[in-house]
Parts: structure tokens; C-alpha cells; sequence
């Protein structure tokens, strides 16, 4: 009799889907038979703008050395990190992506018998983590598409012993106050450890906005993650990292794989952090281009969640699936949510100007041909 492997995986992972990323420009051109050069991909939250030139300077220098193994301690981007932020570098634990760090926080402190808390609407890859290890998560449902905060802390009890927030949050754009975090993290217990994912921070401006970093010497409990692969432009190469106390970063390096970010990310995510000219462009681009889809749908009669991020959701109706591949029929690709809990809705994330014009276009023919659906 053959062996059912599936059941020889723990319990947690039997149970589990894997993770959906944006469809690649290269498997669309294959499937409808499309020149690559004619497809717009606007479905991964992906800099538009194109990496940045001091990080491509930096990578091409490091080249020469891929014999050799990286710089397992990522010793200059700490530095760099640690000049940027004002924290210590035994404060800093580097990640292959943020979604590595988020992984390896999961891995050292919950287990089987631990709750996980997490909002309705929130970055999938929470409750993946969680249910891969055995724990239970806990899904707050959220209020106006964000985080219910009160809720989420009124969710902790004895088992808690993590919470993840997103802000802004992912795929809904909602962010919440730098006051509002404040409040929330004073109602948190200090045995239970707070994951801020900020991914999505270097697009936010003002003095008011919400920073983590700035929180970390008054909450312990604290971890604050974010990533190169949005406004600094890296997705390709997997940069992330935490910041937290060195006593949670000791922990986390224990687990943390070696090696786990290569000589040629580490390069150029520490030549990046320098170059402010363009992180100060893909502010003004992502803002230009968020106005310019909100406008656009606000001339076709569409509802969309205002965004805090470099990505609109917008509500399409129930025929979503159907525009969503019509759109590719077009080119033009854009994230469905379904999979989020929102059949009605589909992600875009903010282009160059020429490209939100296409997908405009393009998204207008599409409910034209499918209807609205109410």
C-alpha cells in the first residue's frame, strides 16, 4: 500500500493552502500567448519606479564574490540600520523578506498551546504561520476594514502570546494613529509580545505618523518588522528585518537560518538606505498615483477604501472574478482578495501615471463587458 504523506505532516501544515502571490508577468504572457513587454503588472505592491541606482551599483560590485558565503551577522546593514533608526545593533535581527522574520517570531515564541491574535482582513501570512506551528489563531473581526484594536486587546487571555498588527495594513490600506498604537500597546500585557508589521511605513509623511521605532524603549514586548521590497525598491532580493529589544533579538537570531540573506541583497539594501532622493520619489509617485485611481473611480461610481499604502482596494461587485480576468485578457494584472474574505473587492497596487491610465481604461471596458454586479 502506498504512503499518504500528507498524513505524516504535522497537523497544522495538513490543513494548510499555500500562499498566492500576484501572478507573474511571465506566466500570463504564456497562457494567452502575450508579448511580456505589453503586460502591466499592478498586483504585488512593487516600487514602480524600478530599484534604485546606488542599490544596482552597490549589487553589480558584489558580484565578484557570489563564491563566497554572505556576511552571516550582515554586519554594515546593521550598522547602516542601526544609524538610520537609532537603535543598537544587537537590536536587529535581518530576515530573508519580512516574511521570514514574521515566521521565525511565530517559531520562538508560540507553540501548540498558544493563541495567536490577528484582525479580519490582515496580511495572510499571519494565520499561515500560526497554523503551521499548531497554534491557535485568533481572528478579530475588524471595524471599517482596519484593525478594532479594542477588540484585538480585549481578545488576549492567558493563552495569548503574540499579537500582530499591521500599519498600514495589508490589502486594506487602513492605518491607524501613532496615538492609537500607543493606547494599544499600553493595554497589552508585557508577557505578550506585539508584532508591528510596517511594511508599508516609508509611505506614510508628517511628523504624526505612526513609527514603532519610536515606541520600542518604553514597551518591551515590542517587535517592529518592515522590508526593503516596497518604497525601497528590493522586492527581488528578499530584505527584511525586526527591531526589537536585544533580548528578543538574541532569541530570534538563535532560530534565524544562517546565511539567510545573501551578499548581493545585503549590498544593496545597505546602499539604498543612502540614496533618500529616491525614497523621497516613490512618496511623490505612490501619492500622485493613488489620486489618480481614487479620481478614476470616483468618475466611474466606484467605492474604494482610502489607502495609506502604495495599493488601492476598490469594489468591483460580484462579478470581481470575472473583471479580474478580463483584465488579464487586457494585459493587466491586479490582485483578486477573495482569498481575504472580500469577493467584492480587487487590489491594485499604484503604478506609474501611463500605467494607472491603462488599468483605468482597461477596468471600465471590463465592467462594461461583465456588468457591476451590484
Amino acid at each position: 500500500m502506498a504512503v499518504d504523506y500528507q498524513s505524516l505532516a504535522v497537523k497544522g501544515v495538513q490543513a494548510l493552502s499555500p500562499y498566492q502571490p500576484g501572478k507573474p508577468i511571465d506566466e500570463l504572457a504564456r497562457e494567452l500567448g502575450l508579448e511580456p513587454s505589453d503586460i502591466i503588472k499592478l498586483a504585488s505592491n512593487e516600487n514602480p519606479l524600478g530599484p534604485s541606482e546606488k542599490a544596482l551599483a552597490a549589487a553589480r560590485s558584489a558580484l565578484s564574490d557570489l563564491c563566497l558565503y554572505p556576511d552571516g551577522n550582515g554586519y554594515e546593514l546593521k550598522r547602516a540600520l542601526s544609524e538610520r533608526y537609532g537603535v543598537g545593533m544587537d537590536q536587529i535581527t535581518l530576515g530573508n523578506g519580512s516574511n521570514d522574520v514574521l515566521e521565525v517570531i511565530t517559531r520562538c515564541f508560540a507553540d501548540t498551546e498558544s493563541e495567536v491574535v490577528f484582525s479580519q482582513y490582515a496580511f495572510a501570512v499571519y494565520p499561515l504561520v500560526t497554523q503551521a506551528i499548531g497554534a491557535r489563531g485568533v481572528c478579530v473581526p475588524a471595524r471599517d476594514w482596519g484593525h478594532d484594536l479594542d477588540a484585538m486587546a480585549d481578545a488576549i487571555t492567558e493563552r495569548t502570546r503574540l499579537v500582530f498588527v499591521a500599519n498600514p495594513n495589508n490589502p486594506t490600506g487602513t492605518v491607524h494613529t501613532a496615538a492609537a498604537i500607543e493606547a494599544f500597546l499600553a493595554k497589552v500585557p508585557e508577557r505578550v509580545l506585539v508584532v508591528l508589521d510596517e511594511a508599508y511605513c516609508e509611505y506614510l509623511t508628517g511628523d504624526d505618523s505612526p513609527d514603532g521605532v519610536r515606541l520600542l524603549s518604553r514597551f518591551p514586548n515590542l517587535i517592529v518588522c518592515r522590508t526593503f521590497s516596497k518604497a525601497w525598491g528590493l522586492a527581488a532580493l528578499r530584505v527584511g528585518y525586526s527591531l526589537s529589544s536585544p533580548d528578543i533579538a538574541d532569541i530570534l537570531n538563535r532560530v534565524r537560518q544562517p546565511f539567510n540573506v545573501d551578499s548581493v541583497a545585503l549590498a544593496a539594501a545597505t546602499a539604498v538606505l543612502a540614496d533618500e532622493a529616491y525614497l523621497e520619489r516613490s512618496r511623490e509617485v505612490n501619492a500622485a498615483g493613488l489620486k489618480q485611481l481614487a479620481e478614476g473611480f470616483d468618475r466611474m461610481g466606484l467605492k474604494y477604501i482610502p489607502s495609506a499604502g502604495n495599493f488601492i482596494a476598490v469594489e468591483v461587485g460580484d462579478q470581481a472574478a470575472a473583471v479580474y480576468q478580463t483584465l488579464l485578457q487586457h494585459g493587466v494584472i491586479v490582485r483578486p482578495v477573495a482569498g481575504y474574505g472580500m469577493p467584492r473587492h480587487l487590489r491594485v497596487s499604484v503604478g506609474l501615471p501611463h500605467q494607472n491610465d491603462r488599468f483605468l481604461d482597461a477596468l471600465a471596458e471590463a465592467l462594461t463587458a461583465g456588468g457591476e454586479g451590484g
